[in-house]
């Protein structure tokens, strides 16, 4: 392989591409969601318009990179490549056909071409340093986490305190509920937390979520999302009226599964986008197709542009043969969700289908703690009865039995000792 890849930049505009470890598969960069998933494209002159455009100059890009970098939700997946905006294609291209026709051993030579992330944040806190007139200290010490952290999006000095304190938290508690984190990256809070509220309309404590964002001015300010009811479904949500299949779809599953005409509240142009609940706070999203990315392989399988196409459209499909992180082969429905603008997956759920709408019943599992199951008693869960089942070991290697039920509503078995199952 050439040194194309490391070549005199001809533009003044950078990219990366990136190579996808789970498959050895080349894209070039898009950009990354909120919920830190890498979006790329395959290299095509026809989608050259679309790929992420860097700065060229070397502060500039080592900036660019830790952040880009450490707000990706697993960075190790990846290996990215700086290339100029004029090369991009036909040095994606031949990457692809090098990894093609080259050993594993032989790969390993790539690491020589790749950005380092290392190397990116020993020149970034270089940068920092030097600006705070400490030149001194060694290039190797990095510096702490209260001055620069370059694996967050946002730095504890970036928090607006008062305004966090204002809602009866503090950074303490942050940390306690171990939130802080999520919050740094720019991701919203996993779990509920408890906010004081005082607007006028009502005061004392209700749960919500919090995320930190840049607002117009680019200052990163406090977002709360408050955990509501149910949404009104008999009311209008930016012109779109649900159908019962929709309220169905967003209470059971969370997506509404289909793409509607949205009234753009500022323009009030008709825009075809995706519904979705959060399931924590009630609230529904939506989200513009435009900003809808489905990505070309989903945990080692490779998804046709049909199979794209259903995903696009808001519906679930059912992927079997698909690889884990502990790489185990497992099955999923999966469906777009909008409040997250990523994938969501549905285990022990199969699609059903019926009148041109889409919605999910649970399969009864085949094992139960490490135990696989008979014909008999799946038959009997399915059927909504009690199975007994022996030959369990408990964590301490103590073997015990019992009686089983599929739960319906969950999903999932429930255990007991005798045959009162509530």
């Amino acid at each position: 392989m050439n040194n194309t890849i490391n070549s005199t930049s001809i533009s003044k505009v950078n990219t990366l591409l990136v190579l996808h470890h789970s498959n050895n598969s080349v894209g070039m960069v898009q950009n990354v969601n909120q919920n830190g998933h890498l979006i790329d494209i395959k290299p095509s002159y026809t989608s050259v318009d679309s790929m992420i455009r860097i700065d060229s100059s070397a502060e500039s890009f080592t900036e660019f990179y830790a952040n880009f970098y450490n707000q990706l939700k697993n960075p190790e997946a990846y290996s990215f490549f700086k290339v100029t905006e004029f090369e991009a294609v036909e040095t994606a291209l031949e990457l692809q056909d090098y990894i093609d026709s080259s050993s594993s051993v032989n790969r390993e030579d790539l690491k020589q071409y790749e950005v380092s992330i290392d190397t990116v944040e020993v020149l970034r806190n270089k940068k920092i340093l030097r600006s705070d007139s400490l030149n001194a200290i060694s290039y190797s010490k990095k510096p702490s986490a209260e001055v620069i952290n370059p694996r967050y999006r946002y730095q504890i000095e970036d928090v607006d305190w008062n305004a966090v304190s204002k809602i009866g938290l503090n950074r303490e508690m942050l940390e306690k509920c171990n939130v802080l984190d999520e919050l740094l990256k720019g991701f919203k809070t996993s779990v509920l937390l408890p906010v004081r509220c005082d607007d006028g309309k009502e005061s004392g404590t209700v749960n919500a979520r919090l995320q930190l964002k840049l607002n117009d001015k680019g200052e990163v300010v406090l977002h709360v999302y408050r955990s509501q009811k149910m949404p009104d479904f008999r009311k209008k949500f930016l012109g779109h009226k649900f159908s019962k299949q929709d309220r169905l779809n967003l209470l059971n599953i969370g997506n509404m599964g289909r793409v509607v005409h949205l009234v753009n509240p500022v323009t009030g142009e008709l825009v075809p986008s995706l519904i979705s609940r959060d399931k924590l706070t009630n609230e529904l999203f939506y989200l513009p197709m435009d900003f809808v990315r489905i990505p070309a392989v989903v945990c080692g399988v490779v998804l046709s542009s049909e199979q794209q196409g259903v995903l696009r459209s808001g519906k679930p499909l059912f992927i079997e043969n698909m690889l884990s992180k502990s790489k185990r082969l497992f099955n999923s429905t999966l469906q777009f969700n909008a409040e997250k603008q990523w994938l969501e997956f549905f285990f022990n759920k199969k699609l059903k289908v019926g009148n041109d709408e889409h919605s999910f019943e649970f399969v009864v599992p085949s094992t139960f703690r490490g135990m696989k199951l008979r014909r008999w008693q799946i038959e009997k869960l399915k059927a909504g009865e009690m199975a007994y089942i022996s030959g369990l070991v408990s964590e301490k290697g103590r073997g015990y039995q019992g009686y089983i039920r599929f739960d319906k509503e969950v999903g999932r078995i429930v255990f007991s000792f005798n045959k009162a199952i509530e």
